[in-house]
């Protein structure tokens, strides 16, 4: 689940005071003490405090701008017609939340495309951060640095209606059956790690090879995040269902994070605005507007 830490406004850009030059006194001598109403300036060598999350301040890869990474497609419920340009879809959604936060308006916001398995590998980055359904895990953050988690997601098995594997009701049940999913992704690592079948699992390029290779038999199941499964089974494979979801880590909820270059010093103004996003109220309210949460999925054990 998301930490929800004492709130940590956006500050506004501390102004620096004007120092007004006193007039001297044509009898004060070197030695004399400046009274207490005096501004000269001090001799201790202390600087104004800056803001580093002041919107002039952020380093951003180009000033005035916030470039934010995502694959394609990009797909339901995440973003909305292939298109995270528009704010619909849960991360496209966020990303324009936080972008306002920082202090950027919609038209401050820039999109690069950039493919899932090269986002979180190490080197410079072509964004200042990339949200892409990233899962926050030991592995990737050696390489690449991640804000606090924006969303709690299990792993949800994807079976045509009336095949065998949709009556199972366990993890180990699942062993049996050849299963697929995206490559590079956690729901490939949980087939191999938890469900750990007897046959190797499919690897798919995207999510929509891992769709077809289900329609044509190729696989009896395929796994995804939950809102991704509600997404697949409701609208793109209607004759499909999910039998279940399970957590990965001994139960720990697996969270999604905005990802960044490793040191970048974004991550903790993404973290602020984050947090500001959680205390009002705000990821709420877009999780109950894009990602569904009225359908009871039962838990594999």
């Amino acid at each position: 689940m998301r930490l929800r830490r004492t709130t940590i406004a956006t500050l506004p850009l501390l102004a620096l005071a004007a120092v007004a030059c006193a007039p001297v006194d044509d009898e004060e001598t070197a030695t004399d003490t400046p009274s207490s109403s005096g501004s000269e300036p001090s001799d201790t060598g202390a600087t104004e405090e800056v803001d580093a999350c002041a919107t002039g301040s952020l380093p951003t890869l180009e000033a005035g701008t916030l470039t934010i990474g995502t694959d394609t497609p990009a797909y339901e419920p995440w973003f909305t017609d292939n298109d995270p340009t528009n704010g619909e879809g849960y991360e496209s959604a966020v990303a324009y939340a936080v972008a306002e936060q920082l202090g950027f308006s919609e038209d401050q916001v820039t999109w690069v495309t950039v493919p899932f398995n090269t986002s979180y590998a190490p080197g410079p980055k072509k964004f200042d951060f990339d949200i892409n359904q990233i899962s926050i895990t030991p592995a990737r953050a050696e390489v690449v640095d991640f804000s606090e988690g924006y969303y709690s997601a299990a792993q949800a098995v994807i079976a045509l209606k009336g095949s065998p594997v949709s009556e199972v009701t366990s993890i180990a049940d699942l062993a049996d059956y050849n299963l697929g999913a995206q490559t590079g992704t956690t729901s490939l690592t949980a087939i191999r790690d938890v469900i750990n079948p007897a046959n190797d699992p499919a690897v798919f390029e995207d999510t929509n090879a891992a769709k077809q290779a289900l329609l044509n038999g190729q696989v009896d199941g395929i796994l995804a995040d939950l809102p991704t499964a509600f997404y697949i089974s409701a609208v793109e494979i209607p004759d499909s269902a999910i039998i279940g979801q399970f957590q990965v880590e001994d139960g720990d909820a697996e969270e999604f994070g905005m990802l960044f270059e490793k040191g970048s010093p974004l991550v903790e103004c993404v973290d602020g605005a984050l947090e500001a996003l959680d205390e009002d109220g705000t990821l709420d309210a877009l999780e109950q507007q894009w990602l569904s949460d009225v359908v009871s999925v039962p838990e594999l054990q």
